[in-house]
């Protein structure tokens, strides 16, 4: 019995180790390569073939990376064939794209272009579809059309923005020290911009803080810190959006401990450009100051007019300019007031140097504090899209 059972353990054992080696080498052998797409083909007026694949059209023009020359645009007019291999979606012009309207209906598949006319190639053997190009708004990818407009982006997807920091440190007679740091971040939806806006969500937040000391003198400190979320909802095939902010305010340098600011209102986007984009705003705010001397607490119901203005320069340089201005109706000598402007040059990749200017006024800040508060403030930039 005993010899049996010792049979039966070496077949066992005999049997796992070679399972254990099978499992190794499958684990060593790679993956077969699935194979590499096959290549869109671009044929201009003049017969000039370009190799490499197709990005999008706008209906005026297509932009094509061609494995030569990179990415390049072309007009429709000077395209005699285009071939793709991939799939796209057509969106024809004066379409309104609802996920329970003309979605299903957008055609897609392989796309073939001769003599201005779009022939798109449909699944499971339904007829192609033909479609002038003087008649198309887009041509995208289908993935990018499944992500960006049937479905549109998840809650912590499409976030854009950027993160900046400073640093000034001083050591001798006088030690001191300033540190700045910020970040805004930006949600707009649908990210695609041909389809007009949506809604927008706004998240910012800034902080400044330092000393100065010296011997035998009291250490002056500074502190100044500003939080701001917001979000848009623009009224359908309008630039007119309604919204609600909040915002929250530290300034040791007005001997304001926490002002908190909440309201809601009406904006409109007045110019809305690839390069350039203005926004109005007008709101009705309640706002609740609390100052480091007791006693001249507020409690303000008033509105809140602003402007903010985005600017693109060639060579990637931003600028972004804010005003707004602040009256208080129960309290009319409390209002308020701020201004700001910053400039972003980039430097290398997705870094880029700052310069940012900041003035805060309170028209009546705690006894003994000045009106205005005024910071400059360089650092680093780094966007994260």
């Amino acid at each position: 019995m005993l010899e049996r059972i010792a049979m039966l353990s070496s077949r066992a054992f005999f049997l796992c180790t070679i399972c254990l080696q099978a499992a190794v080498l499958a684990a060593q052998t790679p993956p077969p390569k699935a194979a590499p797409p096959k290549p869109d083909t671009l044929v201009l007026n003049d017969d000039e073939r370009l190799i490499g694949h197709l990005v999008r059209s706008n209906g005026s023009s297509v932009v094509f990376k061609s494995d030569l020359l990179g990415e390049i645009t072309v007009d429709w007019s000077k395209i005699k064939e285009l071939h793709t291999s991939g799939r796209y979606a057509v969106v024809p012009k004066n379409v309104k794209l609802t996920r329970h309207g003309e979605l299903g209906a957008i055609p897609r598949g392989s796309l073939n272009e001769a003599g201005q006319t779009i022939t798109v190639g449909q699944p499971d053997g339904a007829p192609a579809k033909s479609i002038p190009v003087a008649d198309t708004a887009q041509v995208l990818p289908e993935s990018v059309f499944d992500k960006d407009v049937v479905h549109g982006p998840g809650l912590l997807q499409a976030w854009t923005g950027a993160v900046t920091a400073g640093a000034t440190v001083v050591q001798a007679t006088q030690e001191s020290r300033a540190f700045t740091g910020a970040f805004n971040l930006v949600r707009a939806v649908p990210t695609e911009t041909w389809l007009g806006p949506g809604n927008r969500t706004l998240v910012d937040f800034s902080a400044s803080e330092g000393f100065v000391s010296q011997p035998n003198t009291p250490k002056v400190k500074t502190e100044i810190v500003h939080a701001h979320a917001e979000r848009d909802q623009y009224f359908s095939g309008s630039r007119v959006y309604g919204f609600g902010q909040a915002i929250f305010d530290h300034n040791f340098s007005q001997g304001l401990d926490l002002q908190q600011n909440f309201g809601g209102g009406i904006g409109y986007t007045a110019i809305k450009q690839s390069d350039l984009t203005l926004d109005l705003k007008g709101s009705a705010n309640f706002v609740r100051q609390t100052f480091a001397i007791p006693g001249v607490d507020h409690n303000l119901a008033g509105s809140t007019f602003a402007e903010s203005l985005w600017r693109k320069f060639p060579r990637g340089m931003t600028l972004l300019q804010q005003f707004t201005v602040s009256p208080a109706w129960n309290e009319l000598h409390a209002w308020m007031a701020t201004a700001s402007a910053s400039l972003t040059v980039p430097v290398y990749d997705r870094l880029s140097f700052s310069i940012g200017l900041m003035e805060n006024f309170l028209n009546d800040p705690a006894p003994g504090f000045k009106k205005n508060s005024f910071q400059g403030i360089t650092g680093l930039t780094y966007s994260f899209k």
